[in-house]
């Protein structure tokens, strides 16, 4: 096989796994186009959460997790590519090109982490009660932060207040019809590939100090009878708010979670409280007005008298990666 058969070739398996990353209410929001030299990365507007997310940042953020995938992907089958983010400003839907692509030795930090997406999951059920080692939570950090992103941990204080305030965005997001209806809508899509289905719901809300997002529905997904006292929250943040910020807080967000799973670590993202512009401000004072909150982050060991939820489903690969470019139809 040529270099440029081989270049092809692992464009579009970069592509179809980058599709293990996480996403908001697992929208899958990306549509990878695999060019003979490139992999570009487009936002799907159909997948959006126009009520939930009307500035597009969580979708942004889920991209960028997918942007990361691909990247180490490709790391892991030897190839070195240069990262264009947001490269036409007049194509929008354009978030990110993966260009001049050279031979490497394969990487096998990124091998390790590609056999790490293929087990991450979220579970939204309490954590147990053994402690995040401090040195997972640093190696964690460093990950978030080589990737241009910033994690601050939150201090007991800092948790109370977020625990009021993650309240008070449900209390905002269950009386507003259209959130409601948008919820609805991505916890009833079994059989498409997206959404979040039954099993990976709760059966009932959890008793935790922070509040877990009210899903409008019981989901099959047994609680047990754990809490979160053992838990890390942490703020997930940056020093801007423009979509490349946002892009790049994924990637940061797929290499803090990728590096959690490889130690044992589990992660659920809360993101009501980045939903409601109310409660996003009231973030960035626990960042004391000193950078943007993209999602909050519980860090935790997951407990082992229950298995861990069924993956979420996934659209299949010719839903999210177009070849034609290079089969010449």
């Amino acid at each position: 096989m040529s270099q440029e058969a081989q270049l092809t070739t692992a464009l579009a398996e970069a592509a179809a796994t980058a599709g293990h990353a996480p996403s908001v209410h697992n929208t899958q929001p990306w549509r990878w186009h695999v060019l003979p030299d490139a992999l570009e990365l487009r936002m799907v507007r159909d997948r959006q959460l126009a009520a939930t997310d009307p500035e597009g940042r969580l979708l942004a953020v889920s991209c960028g997790a997918a942007l990361h995938h691909a990247r180490l992907a490709l790391a892991a089958e030897g190839w070195r590519a240069v990262v264009e983010r947001l490269p036409d400003p007049r194509d929008t839907e354009l978030l990110a090109r993966l260009t001049t692509l050279d031979r490497a030795e394969a990487d096998p930090d990124a091998m390790r982490m590609v056999q790490c997406m293929q087990i991450r999951h979220t579970v939204r059920r309490p954590v147990s009660d053994e402690p995040v080692p401090t040195a997972a939570i640093g190696e964690i950090t460093r990950a978030v932060t080589a990737e241009g992103g910033r994690l601050q941990i939150l201090d007991r204080d800092q948790v109370l207040e977020l625990a009021a305030t993650a309240a008070h965005a449900d209390t905002v997001e269950a009386e507003d019809p259209a959130l409601r209806a948008e919820l609805a809508y991505w916890t009833s899509r079994a059989g498409t590939g997206t959404g979040l289905p039954p099993e990976v719901l709760p059966e009932q809300r959890p008793q935790t100090t922070v509040p877990a997002r009210d899903f409008g529905r019981p989901g099959s997904l047994p609680v047990g009878g754990g809490h979160d006292h053992a838990a890390v929250y942490a703020l997930l943040h940056g020093d801007e708010d423009e979509p490349d910020s946002w892009l790049r807080a994924g990637e940061a967000l797929s290499a803090g979670w990728l590096t959690a799973t490889r130690l044992g670590v589990s992660v659920v993202p809360l993101s009501a409280v980045v939903e409601v512009p109310g409660t996003r401000q009231t973030l960035r004072q626990l960042l004391a007005g000193l950078g943007f909150p993209y999602l909050v982050l519980r860090l935790g060991i997951a407990d082992p008298a229950h298995a861990g939820p069924p993956p979420t489903p996934r659209l299949t690969t010719e839903q999210v990666v177009d070849t034609s470019a290079v089969r010449g139809g």
